[in-house]
């Protein structure tokens, strides 16, 4: 029962990601790559108000130019945006 639960559960938080993901990469005017989200990492934590809360790491890949693949890392604290990671890519060229 704790695992179906946890299953359920971690698909809105993938959910979460994937749209946050999506908004960061149509900002730089980049496409998040095969709508995927693969969680990396998963750890505990406690929050500031002392309620325990689990800090999550999903990888996805993105592109610049639709010929190169790029990785990125989003972590979660929460359903809590903690940070975006872009590896260095490619600026497309506008001519």
């Amino acid at each position: 029962m704790i695992v179906l639960l946890y299953w359920w559960h971690s698909g809105s938080y993938k959910g979460r990601a994937r749209a946050l993901a999506v908004a960061h990469c149509q900002q730089f005017n980049l496409q998040l790559l095969d709508q995927s989200m693969v969680i990396c990492a998963i750890w505990p934590e406690i929050d500031t108000g002392g309620k325990l809360n689990f800090r999550r790491k999903y990888q996805f890949e993105f592109t610049s130019t639709g010929e190169y693949r790029y990785q990125g890392l989003l972590v979660l604290s929460g359903m809590k945006l903690k940070s975006i990671e872009l590896e260095t890519f490619k600026i497309a060229d506008t001519d």
